[in-house]
């Protein structure tokens, strides 16, 4: 019928008006891959900071004296934060707008990394990591919401998503190496102080060039069910991490984890009787959004437990520096970079299934490869086994999460894009608390009943490799050097454990990527 009423000579007069009104969209579109290149310097900060206080820890706690618990805040608060007001955030950018949450995030995260550069205190320190978690909360679900927007077509969106997530794996690896770079040179709170010259570049740019976007605003804003979100997702991340520690079944490990959890379940039945909710959960019914937000907890479970078990074996059993161990990282970070840009052609080449399914299972042969590591430094067969590594996960989590953010309809993008960045974080709080778990269980029998140390002492080495070699120090002598042999002993053999079963859940994830569609829609 558009056809009939084109040919009219009446309406002749239409079509310049059609033109004229099709030419913004246009000129917009010129722009965005300027828009992208705006939203992945936003993402290269939050992934960056996530990971550049690492290799600072020393430092702040020569500095600040905190006490045990309050350093285990200092480093942990920002991810707890961060991955418990993603869906909060996400669904409000919806609502109210998503450059504008966005521009909100921007300007908190500059004052955050100011208060956090000049803190004196160990309290002002965390709190100001809170508040850095809270403006990557804004951050984060608003560069993928914002993404889907200016790419509608799914081709160009899946070469945006590999530029995205490649530079998400760039930051997340780039933060102990650029933490070691700064801490060489300046004091500790220079870590967050490179933050502040891109976020005073970042709000005019971006208040300048983005799009505004809302979804649906039918209806009022589920204030209630995002705050039982927020507080569910808290209490459970709160008790995943706590289970890798020293007392996993302790009150405070299971209370948190338990209301976490219940509240997390009243929020999905409350989800289900509201007429518009917050998260449409029909959408984990289709396998293409189910399924891929599955692998992209299994692909940072793997990661990020990984590296942490890989930088402890760098520095502690060959001995490398902090900046050593950052640039043995590297091929890992340029690997995942090359693959996420690559990955565009290779979604359409192969599908999502194929994909995801070959990107684990190039995973799991890495980790495999990588059991080789032992006593002695292999740099040659580490470089390979890091650069497959990277190709591999950044395979999987490129084409989960295109897949995810494909299927989401455009006006719940917010919400879809925080529930991919929820798991992307509760990924990573499983990986430490289950690999960790499993580390130090094949770990501490290695070093128990070693001749000639006390049984005080090799229950205290029993902790970690670090603790070992300062109580081999302590005891000195032949018992200490029998205790540091064991220990190092145990370290990588419980490594080699930790491989395994990293490299198991790897092909479960495989497996699990078998139901993602065949083909690009």
């Amino acid at each position: 019928m558009s056809g009939t009423a084109t040919a009219r000579p009446g309406r002749s007069t239409g079509i310049p008006r059609q033109r004229r009104r099709s030419a913004p969209p246009r000129a917009a579109g010129a722009n965005r891959w300027t828009v992208l290149v705006v939203l992945c310097a936003s993402l290269l900060l939050v992934a960056v900071d996530g990971t550049v206080l690492h290799v600072a820890v020393p430092a702040v706690t020569e500095d600040l004296r905190p006490s045990a618990i309050q350093l285990l805040w200092i480093v942990d608060v920002y991810p707890l934060v961060c991955a418990s007001l993603l869906i909060l955030f996400g669904t409000l950018g919806d609502r109210v707008g998503r450059r504008r949450v966005l521009l909100l995030g921007y300007g908190l995260f500059g004052i955050a990394s100011l208060l956090a550069a000049l803190a004196t205190e160990p309290e002002v320190l965390i709190a100001a990591r809170a508040l850095l978690g809270a403006g990557g909360a804004m951050i984060m679900p608003a560069t993928l919401s914002i993404l889907r927007q200016v790419f509608p077509d799914r081709r160009e969106r899946a070469l945006a998503i590999g530029v995205w997530s490649a530079v998400a794996a760039v930051g997340a690896a780039a933060g102990p190496l650029l933490g070691g770079l700064l801490l060489e040179h300046f004091w500790w709170g220079s870590v967050f102080l490179i933050n502040l010259p891109l976020m005073a570049v970042s709000l005019p740019v971006g208040r300048w060039l983005l799009p505004e976007s809302t979804g649906g605003k039918d209806g009022p804003w589920d204030v209630l069910g995002a705050l039982m979100a927020a507080f569910g997702l808290f209490g459970v991340v709160l008790g995943v991490k706590r289970i890798g520690g020293a007392e996993p079944l302790s009150l405070l490990t299971v209370a948190p984890a338990a209301l976490g959890a219940a509240l997390l379940v009243l929020f999905v039945r409350r989800q289900r009787r509201r007429a518009r909710p917050l998260v449409d959960l029909a959408l984990f019914a289709r396998p293409a959004f189910g399924v891929s937000v599955g692998c992209i907890v299994l692909a940072m479970l793997a990661l990020v437990g990984l590296e942490l078990v890989a930088a402890q074996y760098l520095q502690l059993v060959l001995g490398l520096s902090p900046l050593e161990t950052g640039l043995r990282l590297l091929p890992l970070t340029l690997a995942a970079m090359a693959a996420g840009l690559a990955g565009s052609r290779v979604l359409a080449r192969f599908g999502p299934r194929a994909m995801v399914c070959s990107g684990f299972a190039l995973t799991a042969l890495a980790v495999l490869s990588l059991t080789v590591m032992g006593r002695d430094d292999r740099p040659v067969t580490l470089v390979c086994g890091f650069v497959i590594l990277g190709l591999g996960l950044e395979t999987t989590l490129f084409g989960a999460y295109e897949s995810m953010l494909s299927e989401a309809p455009e006006r719940e993008a917010g919400g879809a894009a925080a529930i991919g960045e929820t798991s992307y974080q509760l990924g990573a709080g499983i990986g430490i608390a289950l690999l960790g778990s499993v580390m130090n269980a094949a770990y501490a029998p290695g070093v128990a009943g070693t001749p000639g140390v006390p049984s005080a002492a090799s229950v205290a080495a029993g902790h970690s490799l670090g603790e070992a070699y300062e109580v081999a120090s302590r005891l000195g002598g032949a018992p200490g050097e029998a205790l540091r042999v064991a220990a190092r002993d145990a370290f990588v053999h419980g490594l080699h454990v930790t491989l395994v079963v990293s490299a198991g859940l790897l092909v479960v994830g495989a497996v699990a990527a078998l139901r993602l569609p065949r083909a690009m829609d």
